[in-house]
């Protein structure tokens, strides 16, 4: 699949088949997240695979009763870490560059899932100290994204984009 195919394919599905994905896949999705470029090359974000339906379901019921979350046969919870990056940038590592690294992950993730023909939905609301509790996080690992996966089951539905006259604020 060509990126841009990759790009257009890209959809945010919230049902999905009751179908598991091998070891393998998830792996390879991984592998190409993990190519994503980070602040200094410290690659400060992890990422924790949950399958186990339990935990999924006491994930779901962080994230403001999004209960699609639970259905998801995995989920992804992509995480800063905080103070391996400001170890070398201090506190602007700690408060952005952890940050950016952790969602430049996430979005590589996500494209891959497209790439494998998977499906998956960027999740940003949630109870932060519920999902850290939940996963036994340390302080320093702060839950950035959740990232419901699976086999869609539904049609995605394309909702529009800003026209680039929107967006471009200036053109010097």
């Amino acid at each position: 699949m060509e990126l841009e195919e990759v790009l257009k394919n890209r959809h945010s599905i919230r049902k999905f088949q009751k179908k598991d994905i091998p070891d393998k896949i998830i792996k390879r999705i991984l592998g190409l997240a993990n190519l994503s470029p980070s602040a200094g090359n410290l690659q400060a974000r992890s990422v924790v695979i949950v399958k186990d339906e339990k935990i999924r379901e006491k994930i779901s019921e962080a994230t403001m009763a999004q209960h699609f979350v639970a259905k998801a046969p995995v989920v992804f919870v992509i995480c800063a870490n905080l103070e391996e990056s400001a170890i070398k940038y201090g506190k602007r590592g700690r408060e952005l560059y952890a940050i950016q690294d952790a969602t430049i992950f996430a979005s590589y993730l996500q494209l891959a899932v497209t790439l494998l023909k998977l499906s998956s939905c960027w999740v940003g609301a949630f109870n932060e100290d519920k999902i850290r509790k939940i996963l036994e996080l340390p302080e320093q690992i702060r839950p950035v994204v959740i990232m419901p996966t699976g086999f869609a089951d539904e049609q995605a539905l394309f909702i529009g984009r800003k026209g680039l006259d929107e967006i471009i604020k200036k053109h010097i």
